[in-house]
């Protein structure tokens, strides 16, 4: 019998861990897992932000806890999985999502916490989260781990040095960690999201003459909105994709074609 397109992206019975789950594009990466059937455990570092998530996913019908965790901090990461399985012993998905961009300006000014600040969060955060989840994927049958990169891993951001270091370095590990996870059933893949309307990025996007600059080089001409990453996000997590590991989607409105 064939799949059904209703059937390829249904995730029911699947559990998934939403970094970076408390507001824009992991906001909207939970709330599109969730619809999709998944139980959803949107994490960032506030509990108060993740519940306010996690309950209004409750509120439309679907599943969702609330963990906080830090992933520049090693004892959360550890403490995220000893809860996770604890309380369902298993993990289908991961999205590792969160990040961290606290310098923005010239590259040979990248002071040393900034500097050690975004790779603790974007290299060995992510890292360490995959780590720990092939494992637990690995004892279950398999499962699915997509990373947030970004545009700026593969043509570095103005002014954003370190950050575009950093998302590069996703990449790399993306297709580090396919390649050696894939005869345990674990795909790998990673999301690379363009100019997108989140808090994130709206530094970037309210300075007028800036955003105009930086849309001249989107063919579509437009910024994206978060819930375009996440149907993304769907898709490489799904059966859809089933065949797929080590890809790297972009999500960018034409910008590295550019």
């Amino acid at each position: 019998m064939s799949t059904t397109p209703a059937e390829l992206f249904d995730l029911s019975g699947k559990l998934a861990v939403v970094t970076g789950a408390s507001r824009g594009i992991g906001e909207s990466i939970a709330r599109t897992l969730a619809a999709a059937g998944a139980t959803v455990i949107a994490s960032s570092r506030k509990l108060a932000d993740c519940e306010r998530v996690a309950a209004s996913i409750r509120e439309a019908g679907g599943k969702a806890e609330a963990l906080a965790c830090h992933v520049g901090e090693m004892a959360q990461i550890e403490a995220l999985f000893e809860a996770v399985d604890a309380r369902h012993g298993r993990l289908d998905i991961l999205v590792n999502n969160a990040a961290a961009n606290p310098y923005y300006g010239p590259i040979q000014d990248t002071p040393l916490e900034a500097f050690q600040k975004t790779l603790d969060v974007n290299i060995r955060g992510y890292f360490f989260m995959s780590s720990a989840a092939v494992k637990c994927m690995a004892a279950g049958g398999g499962g699915s781990i997509v990373n947030t990169a970004s545009v700026n891993g593969v043509v570095p951001g103005a002014l954003q040095g370190i950050y575009s270091i950093t998302k590069s370095a996703v990449i790399g590990m993306t297709k580090a960690f396919a390649r050696e996870c894939a005869p345990l059933g674990v795909r790998v893949n990673a999301l690379l999201p363009g100019l997108t309307d989140t808090r994130f990025a709206s530094a970037l996007i309210r300075q007028g003459e800036a955003n105009q600059t930086f849309l001249s080089h989107i063919p579509m001409g437009r910024h994206a909105v978060p819930d375009e990453m996440a149907g993304a996000v769907l898709y490489l997590v799904s059966a859809a994709a089933g065949y797929t590991t080590g890809a790297c989607l972009n999500v960018d409105g034409g910008y590295l074609t550019a």
